[in-house]
This record gives C-alpha cells, sequence and structure tokens, in this order.
C-alpha cells in the first residue's frame, strides 16, 4: 500500500481539518484567480476554501482514501468542487488547464527524477501566465521531523525552464502535532 494511502487510513498529521493559512492570505489578498487547480490535495481543505469563496476547483490526489474524504466533505458542506484520484505527473490528461494551481506540501514528497516531470506535467494543465503557488517544507527546519527539506535553489533549478520564479517567501507549514508550524518556503512560480 502506498505511504499516502496508509496515513490518509489513519489521521496524517498535516490533515489539519482547515486549509493552510498561506492560502488563505493569498486568496483574500486577490492572488488566487479564477479556476484552481489543487495538486496533492488531500482530504480537500485548501480546495473548499477555494471553491467557497468561488473559484471552480479540482481537486487531484493519487490517495483513494483521501479523494473520498474530500468528496464526502464538499457533500456535507454543499460546496461544489471536483475531487479526482490522479497522478501528478500526468496531469494533461485531465483534459483541461486552469489559470491557478496549488500545491501544499507534495513538491518536497516528489523523489528527484520526478521533479521535472513535475514541472511539465504542472505546464500542461496551468495557462500561460498562470501561476503555481507551492507550499513545501524548507531546509531551515531544524531537526528531522517531517518529510524532506527543500532549498530555494532546488525549486530555481526544477522550474528553471518555461517558468519565471515571481518570488520565494519564508513561510510556516501547519500540522496537527506541530501547532507553531515547520519553517517552509511558499513560492509564487509564473508559467511563461
Amino acid at each position: 500500500m502506498d505511504l499516502f494511502e496508509k496515513a490518509y487510513r489513519g489521521s496524517p498529521p498535516w490533515d489539519i481539518g482547515r486549509p493552510q493559512g498561506p492560502f488563505v492570505a493569498l486568496e483574500e489578498a486577490g492572488e488566487i484567480v479564477g479556476d484552481v487547480l489543487d495538486v496533492g490535495c488531500g482530504t480537500g481543505e485548501n480546495a473548499l476554501y477555494l471553491a467557497n469563496r468561488g473559484h471552480a476547483v479540482w481537486g487531484v490526489d493519487a490517495a483513494p482514501t483521501a479523494i473520498e474524504r474530500a468528496r464526502e466533505k464538499a457533500e456535507e458542506r454543499g460546496i461544489a468542487a471536483t475531487f479526482l484520484v490522479h497522478d501528478a505527473l500526468s496531469l494533461p490528461e485531465l483534459g483541461r488547464t486552469f489559470d491557478t494551481v496549488i500545491d501544499s506540501g507534495l513538491f518536497h514528497a516528489l523523489a528527484d527524477p520526478d521533479r521535472p516531470r513535475y514541472a511539465r506535467s504542472l505546464a500542461g494543465v496551468l495557462k500561460p501566465g498562470g501561476t503555481c503557488f507551492m507550499l513545501a517544507f524548507s531546509e531551515l527546519e531544524p531537526g528531522d521531523y517531517g518529510p524532506r527539506r527543500v532549498t530555494q535553489e532546488e525549486i530555481r533549478a526544477t522550474f528553471s525552464d518555461g517558468w519565471r520564479i515571481d518570488w520565494i517567501r519564508p513561510s510556516a507549514f501547519e500540522a496537527r502535532t506541530r501547532p507553531e508550524g515547520s519553517r517552509a518556503w511558499l513560492s509564487s512560480i509564473i508559467r511563461a
């Protein structure tokens, strides 16, 4: 069984029951626009928040249990959003494009060889000029809690061809086990 599917059969620490604060702030600032794809959406909190704010939102995740929970939440809350079990490395197979993509904790879980494939996959669904907002664990987070850390240089290298890094800012990734958050990078990456 896949690590993430196994995690979602329990209660993973990153499933905090609300959207991640950095995405709420981006939405409130008007940075998230148009149709949105949430890649690695988990149980859908970020996607449902954005759908409730008026965006047409799709969420995809490779873990069937996570998608099942996201669909249940959407139905319980009366929020229209599309949730699909789908591989983040084959996003063009969705057959549509989006104005904005969000990634809350997927990039830092990818193996090095998958990162360029992920960038190409994102480019296949993000409209030219569209923005990918990505929240990933930072190498500045001390200790060994959580996933592998990511440097700004790794982000820049992955998105060096066909992309423009608008900014990379220090941020925090919340978890139930660490409500104060873990150090993260929040990136704004524009598809050229």
